[in-house]
């Protein structure tokens, strides 16, 4: 008895819906209509009505379309399916326990509308957390308005422009110098310059932190409005002259905002206004467990001291007795940032994560993001060269110099990584380190997943002196090989075209 040849079998290598589409099929059913059917012709203009037909339009039976779909999720890396290594952008696991108290229909399905009388659960929650987040900073003054990071940095910004047009009248306009440091966040300059400033950057010492013997020349040159500084920095490190540096900016006649973009490694440990910091945003997506990326909206809450509290947005949330309601009596704000008071489905998550935790559990996460940090930084400083000898806090870094000398360079490693079923870590910045992979665990990955990633770590350093072109050629393993990156960059391909030979053999 022969066995017949299997010469074809199904690929899970998708191709795109307009590709599976054959004239005639149909994925889904309308019900019948029951109201008269009206001629659009009649109703519409000329102008306004379609003229192709919907050509164009994939046609696809409905289980080409759940299996088309289903397949191409199964593609998705996921927080669910593994660590994100992703420095600088803490992408922690989100507590389910969140998302359900996030879908409590009281909250979930409250319309931005309703009356405050109809609304004061949702007051309640918006004012605990702004309660707990002045707790958290030291800082007694904040807006849970803007909808992301870079929207609360802004913001921050924004309050320190208001503040010095009182303070210094038509003197301020000679107050327009923005300091930042060479290692920080493109999005820095970017809201300082939308605010009004100017940049002037600040050089690293070969210790990765602050040179505060150029930050003296600068505030000497005079014209400060302030500081923008990210604690802990962006290699990691924590700026040990805090203190003195939040001085040298007030005597210059400058405020201090705080990047709060790594306060995952401060929460429950240290607060930025005990250090001196005038205002600081924070990251409800990154610091407090509500979800990250994809586009879906997020939450940058902006802190500030009570000087600084009249500027902050309008309206704000406040108690009155055992009310809660929207105050606009705000002569003094900058007005609204966002629609309505933000994104409050992120503040339900937020306050469900900091209340699950309390103080202890606050801290005890913060030290366990800076012990797997430095469990990660410890194994593979003989693999990888490792710029700064300060201890990291909850991220470390590390350069491509002992790997580079065989041609495999940072991006290399990266792709190799993924061959081994992680995530790359966050690669090339800060641009003050050569080839730098800036790597966070956060206080979400266990010890076994933990050893698993330096294992692989270690295996691509080996192969990078054994055989250099096995990473250099990597991925190996996805679906799609190496992309030429840039010119998918430069010359992207947002339009599908149809194969027109294909076309004609289908109908």
């Amino acid at each position: 008895m022969s066995i017949k040849k299997v010469t074809s079998h199904p690929t899970q290598n998708e191709e795109l819906i307009f590709d599976r589409s054959q004239i005639g099929r149909v994925g889904y059913r309308l019900p019948k209509l029951d109201v008269e059917e009206t001629n659009l012709d009649e109703i519409l203009p000329a102008e306004l009505r379609r003229d192709d037909d919907l050509e164009g339009v994939p046609e696809v039976s409905e289980v080409d379309v759940i299996r088309h779909f289903t397949r191409m999720s199964t593609w998705n890396y996921s927080i669910d399916l593994g660590m994100y290594p992703l420095g600088s952008c803490t992408m922690k696991y989100n507590s389910r326990l969140n998302e359900k108290v996030a879908r409590i229909a009281g909250f979930a399905n409250l319309h931005p509308l309703a009356p405050e009388r109809e609304a004061q659960g949702a007051l309640e929650l918006i004012y605990n957390l702004q309660e707990d987040l002045a707790e958290i900073t030291g800082l007694p003054g904040v807006s849970l308005q803007p909808a992301a990071g870079a929207h609360g940095e802004m913001t921050g910004v924004m309050l320190i422009r208001a503040f010095l047009d009182k303070r210094d009248g038509e003197k301020s306009k000679e107050r327009r110098v923005m300091l930042i440091p060479d290692s920080a966040h493109g999005t820095n300059p970017a809201s300082a310059h939308l605010a009004g400033f100017t940049v002037k950057t600040i050089r690293s010492t070969d210790e990765g932190l602050t040179d505060m013997e150029h930050l003296k020349t600068l505030c000497g040159e005079g014209g400060i409005a302030g500081l923008m500084l990210t604690n802990p920095n962006t290699v990691g490190l924590f700026e040990t002259n805090i203190q003195q540096i939040c001085d040298e900016i007030h005597q210059a006649g400058g405020l201090v905002y705080m990047d709060g973009a790594n306060m995952n490694a401060l929460v429950g440990v240290a607060r930025p206004g005990d250090f001196g910091v005038d205002v600081i945003h924070l990251n409800l997506h990154k610091t407090f467990s509500t979800p990250h990326g994809g586009g879906g909206p997020g939450s940058g809450p902006c802190c500030c001291t009570a000087e600084l509290e009249p500027f902050l947005p309008t309206p704000r949330v406040v108690k009155d007795a055992e009310n809660y309601r929207l105050d606009f009596n705000r002569p003094e704000s900058i007005g609204r940032v966002k629609a309505f008071f933000g994104n409050f489905g992120m503040m339900v998550r937020a306050l469900a994560y900091i209340q699950t935790h309390g103080a202890e559990g606050l801290r005890e996460a913060t030290e366990a993001a800076v012990l797997n940090a430095r469990y990660v930084g410890h194994h593979l400083t003989e693999s990888y060269d490792k710029p700064f000898e300060s201890d990291s806090m909850h991220e470390v870094i590390f350069s491509h110099k002992k790997q580079s000398r065989k041609g495999v360079h940072t991006l290399d490693i990266a792709k190799r990584l993924i061959d081994y079923g992680f995530h790359p870590m966050t690669i090339y910045f800060p641009l003050i380190v050569e080839g730098a992979m800036l790597i966070e665990p956060t206080e979400s990955v266990g010890r076994a997943d933990l050893d698993a990633f330096i294992d692989a770590m270690k295996s691509i350093a080996a192969e990078a002196v054994e055989t250099p072109e096995l990473v250099i050629g990597a991925p190996h393993t996805t679906r799609i090989g190496r992309l030429d990156e840039a010119t998918a960059a430069r010359k992207p391909v947002l339009r599908w075209k149809p194969d027109m030979e294909a076309t004609a053999k289908s109908a």
